[in-house]
C-alpha cells in the first residue's frame, strides 16, 4: 500500500487503522482485487455494450450469465493465475482451475467444462522445461479429479513469456434461469456461514500480492504465497452447493479466492444490507497459530461463504455434513453499515465495507505509445526472402507444421480428460469445444442418464495473439475476438457472448498503459459492431521481469449456441471426393505472421486488416449452410494460413487432398488474412453454397477435392500424410521431456 493510500484509509476511519483493518484494505485495494489502474478503461465494456436479450447477468458479478434457450442459461469466465504458476507451476495452475470453478459455482451453476490458454518462453528454454510440465500436470490433475472435461484452449511459445508464463483458465457452467445466485448479504439477522476447507497459511499474500508486482530474482522464493489445492474437497463442495441451491437454502453466496475472508465479507456486506458482524475466533483453522491478519489474507482454497436465513441454518449444516464439507457459522448480517470483526473478545475491525470492496483508489495513469513502436512497424516482412520454388514452398509447409506454436499439442491435451461426463461433442484440436446441454440427475451425481438426449448445445473458443497486439493493440484485441468468433462459427454455432483475460506488463509504464487502453477500446468497439456483449473477465498486470514486459496479450473467449449439436461441424477431412472451397478474401498480409516468426524470428509491420463485417458474413454463410446440410467439414484460417489449415484437417480426418492454388502460391498458402475458412462441401451442395456466399458478399474459391494419402498442391508439390504427421507430432514431446 502506498503512502497516499494509507492516508486515505486513515481519513475514511478517522483514526489509525488496526493491523487487521490494514490487512483488509491492503489486499482489497491491490491491483488484482481493485482494478485501480484499469477501471477507467474497462467502463467502455458497459458503456458500449450492445443491447441483447440474451444477457441475464453482466459485468460486476463473479461471472456473466447468458440465456441459451429452452429455459437454460450458461455462465462462463476466464481468469489468470500467471505469477503463481511461475513460482510453483503445479499448484499455481491447479489452483487457477479451482478458483475459476468456484466462480461458476457461486452463480448457482453446475460446472461442466474447463479450457485453458497457456503461454511459455521458447520451447527449448530450460525454464520452459521446468514450467510447462508442471502447469500441464496441475491443470490435468485438478480438472480430471473434479470430473470436468477440458475441451479446448491454446499453447503458445514466445521469448517474451520467458519467466512470465501466462496461465489463463476458463470454466463454463449451466443452470436454469430461476437458479441464478448473487454475491450479496441481505437481511439483518441472516447467518454468515464459512464452509469448505480449513484456513491455513498457504496463499497468504498469494494472488492479490503476486499479481500486483513485477518479478525479480527473488520471485522463486515466494512459494509460500502460492495456494495449495485439494480437488477432491472441491468436488464435494460442488455437489454440496448444488444440493443447497436445490433446496433454496442460500440467499447470497461468494467464493473465497484472492483476498480470502477479506474479500468475501466486504463484498457480501457491501452488496447487501450494508453490515456484518464476524467472529474470527470461529473460523476453522488448519494452523492454530495464525494471527487475525493472516486469517483475513489467507487464500487457502476450496472455501465458500454463504448467507442463510436463521431457520434454515440447521438444514444447511446437515447437508454439508452429509457431503463431509466442514461448515461453521462465523457471523451475522446487520444493518449498521459497518463490517465489525472480533478476535478473542476484542473488536479488531470496524469499517464501512463498501470502502474496501468498491471505493478503492482509481488511477488515470499516463500513457503514450511505446518508443520503439514506429520502428517495429516500419520493419515490414516485405524485406524477408520468400520461398522461390516448389521445393522451398514444400519445406515451408513442413517447417510451419512442426513449429512450436503450430505443432500438435497432443502431449498436452492427452493429459486432460476431454470426454468425462459424456456431453463433450467436440474437443481439441477442433476449432472450438462443443458441449451438449442435458438435465443433470441427482441420483447419478450430476451425470446425465443414458436415456436423456438433448440437441441443445454450446460452443466455446479461447484465443489470443500477442504478436498482433504488439504491432497494434487496438487491432490485436479485435483480431483475437475475430478468431474466437470465427472458431465458434465454423462449428455451426451462433456467437453469443464474450469473456476476456487481459494480460499486460506494468501499468506504471506509459507504453504498457497505452497498449492496455488501446486493446480495451478495440475490444469494446468490436463487440459493439458484432452485437455480442462482454459478460466479464480479468485483468492481469505486472507480467514482466524488470523492465521487460510481455507482448500485450488479450485472450478472448467467445460462447456460441447450437440449436442442434447433431449438426455441428468438425475440422476433419473424412469424406472422400467432397469439394474443398475457400471462403473469404486472401490478401498479402504477413505482419506478425507465423511464417515470419518461424522462419526468421521476425516481428514487424502491421497485423492483418480487421474486417468485422466480413466475419459476421462468414458466420452467417456457415450457419445457413449447416442448416441446409451442405457441409461435411469446416476449419477456420488463422495462424499459418491455408497451409496449416489443410495440414490440420487432413491429419485430423486421415485423408489427404488435392488443391489448385489461385494467384501467388506463397500468399495463398501462408497469408493470415482474417474472415476465412476452408469448407468441405457435400456432393450436390456446391451451387447452393455459391448462392449463399453471393447473397452475403463472401468470396468463394473452389480449391479441389478430398481424397488420397497426401497433401498435394497441383503443379508444385505433394507431401505424404505420414511425413506431415511426423513433422507435426514429434516436437512438443521432445521439449517437454
Amino acid at each position: 500500500m502506498k503512502d497516499d493510500e494509507y492516508e486515505r484509509v486513515k481519513q475514511i476511519l478517522g483514526r489509525r487503522p488496526t493491523s487487521a483493518e490494514l490487512a483488509i484494505y491492503s489486499v482489497m485495494w491491490s491491483e488484482h482485487c481493485s482494478y485501480k489502474s484499469s477501471k477507467v478503461h474497462l467502463r467502455q465494456f458497459a458503456d458500449k455494450a450492445p443491447q441483447t436479450d440474451a444477457l441475464l447477468v453482466g459485468m460486476g458479478e463473479n461471472a456473466g450469465v447468458v440465456d441459451v434457450g429452452q429455459g437454460w442459461a450458461v455462465t462462463f469466465k476466464v481468469e489468470s493465475h500467471n505469477h503463481p504458476s511461475y513460482v510453483e507451476p503445479y499448484q499455481g495452475a491447479a489452483t487457477g482451475v479451482g478458483g475459476i470453478v468456484r466462480d461458476i459455482i457461486s452463480m448457482g451453476a453446475r460446472p461442466v467444462a474447463v479450457m485453458d490458454s497457456l503461454r511459455f518462453g521458447p520451447a527449448d528454454a530450460p525454464d520452459t522445461n521446468r514450467v510447462l510440465p508442471g502447469v500441464v500436470a496441475g491443470i490435468g490433475g485438478y480438472g480430471n479429479s473434479l470430473g470436468l472435461p477440458n475441451i479446448g484452449g491454446e499453447v503458445v511459445f514466445d521469448p517474451c513469456y520467458l519467466q512470465n508464463p501466462l496461465v489463463n483458465a476458463l470454466c463454463v457452467g449451466v443452470l436454469k434461469h430461476e437458479d441464478i445466485k448473487r454475491a450479496t448479504a441481505p437481511g439483518p439477522g441472516n447467518q454468515v456461514i464459512l464452509f469448505g476447507a480449513g484456513t491455513g497459511p498457504d496463499g497468504i499474500g498469494g494472488a492479490s500480492v503476486l499479481a500486483s508486482a513485477t518479478f525479480d530474482e527473488a520471485s522463486a522464493q515466494k512459494r509460500p504465497s502460492v495456494q495449495v489445492g485439494d480437488p477432491f474437497m472441491e468436488k464435494l463442495l460442488i455437489e454440496c452447493c448444488l444440493e443447497l441451491f436445490a433446496e433454496d437454502l442460500v440467499v447470497g453466496i461468494q467464493d473465497l479466492g484472492a483476498a480470502g475472508v477479506s474479500c468475501a465479507t466486504t463484498e457480501l456486506a457491501a452488496a447487501g444490507t450494508g453490515g456484518m458482524h464476524v467472529d474470527l475466533d470461529r473460523v476453522p483453522l488448519r494452523d492454530p497459530t495464525l494471527r487475525p491478519e493472516e486469517i483475513l489474507m489467507s487464500e487457502s482454497q476450496e472455501r465458500m461463504m454463504a448467507v442463510v436465513e436463521p431457520d434454515r441454518v440447521a438444514r444447511f449444516l446437515e447437508i454439508c455434513a452429509r457431503w463431509e464439507v466442514p461448515a461453521t457459522v462465523i457471523g451475522e448480517v446487520t444493518d449498521t453499515g459497518r463490517l465489525v470483526m472480533t478476535w478473542r473478545g476484542e473488536v479488531i475491525v470496524d469499517i464501512p465495507p463498501g470502502t474496501a470492496a468498491d471505493e478503492g483508489p482509481v488511477y488515470e495513469r499516463p500513457y503514450a505509445p511505446p518508443a520503439d513502436l514506429e520502428q517495429i512497424r516500419a520493419d515490414t516482412p516485405g524485406r524477408l526472402a520468400r520461398p522461390s520454388n516448389a521445393d522451398e514452398l514444400r519445406r515451408t509447409v513442413l517447417w510451419l507444421a512442426g513449429s512450436p506454436n503450430l505443432a500438435s499439442k497432443t502431449w498436452v491435451t492427452s493429459q486432460y480428460d476431454r470426454y468425462v461426463r459424456g456431453n463433450t461433442v467436440l474437443a481439441m484440436p477442433e476449432d472450438a469445444g462443443v458441449l451438449r446441454i442435458t438435465e443433470p440427475s441427482a441420483a447419478t451425481g450430476g451425470v446425465p442418464p443414458e436415456a436423456v438426449e438433448s440437441s441443445l448445445g454450446i460452443a466455446l473458443s479461447l484465443d489470443g495473439n500477442g504478436r498482433y497486439a504488439r504491432l497494434d493493440p487496438y487491432a490485436g484485441a479485435q483480431l483475437a475476438l475475430s478468431e474466437a468468433y470465427r472458431n465458434v462459427a465454423v462449428t455451426g454455432a451462433r456467437p453469443l457472448a464474450v469473456t476476456n483475460c487481459l494480460n499486460f506488463g506494468s501499468p506504471e509504464d506509459p507504453g504498457v498503459m497505452w497498449q492496455f487502453a488501446q486493446a480495451v477500446e478495440g475490444l469494446a468497439d468490436a463487440c459493439l459492431r458484432l452485437g455480442i456483449p462482454v459478460t466479464g473477465g480479468n485483468v492481469s498486470f505486472y507480467n514482466q521481469t524488470g523492465s521487460a514486459a510481455i507482448n500485450p496479450t488479450p485472450v478472448i473467449g467467445v460462447l456460441g449456441v447450437h440449436d442442434d449439436v447433431r449438426r455441428r461441424l468438425s475440422m476433419a477431412f473424412a469424406a472422400e471426393n467432397t469439394t474443398l472451397v475457400l471462403l473469404g478474401q486472401t490478401r498479402e498480409e504477413f505482419g506478425g505472421s507465423e511464417w515470419a516468426h518461424v522462419v526468421y524470428g521476425h516481428l514487424g509491420g502491421l497485423p492483418p486488416l480487421v474486417d468485422l463485417q466480413a466475419e459476421a458474413a462468414l458466420a452467417s454463410v456457415i450457419s445457413s449452410a449447416v442448416l441446409d446440410g451442405l457441409l461435411a467439414a469446416a476449419h477456420d484460417l488463422s495462424d499459418g494460413g491455408l497451409s496449416q489449415a489443410l495440414v490440420e484437417s487432413c491429419l485430423r480426418g486421415g485423408l489427404g487432398c488435392r488443391v489448385t492454388l489461385p494467384g501467388d502460391p506463397f500468399t495463398t498458402l501462408f497469408s493470415e488474412s482474417v474472415a476465412r475458412a476452408v469448407v468441405a462441401v457435400r456432393p450436390g451442395g456446391e451451387s447452393r453454397l455459391a448462392a449463399l456466399c453471393e447473397a452475403a458478399g463472401v468470396q468463394a474459391t473452389q480449391l479441389g477435392v478430398i481424397g488420397g494419402d497426401s497433401l498435394t498442391v497441383e503443379g508444385l508439390f505433394s507431401i505424404p500424410l505420414s511425413e506431415l504427421r511426423e513433422a507435426h507430432e514429434h516436437l512438443i514431446p521432445s521439449y517437454a521431456g
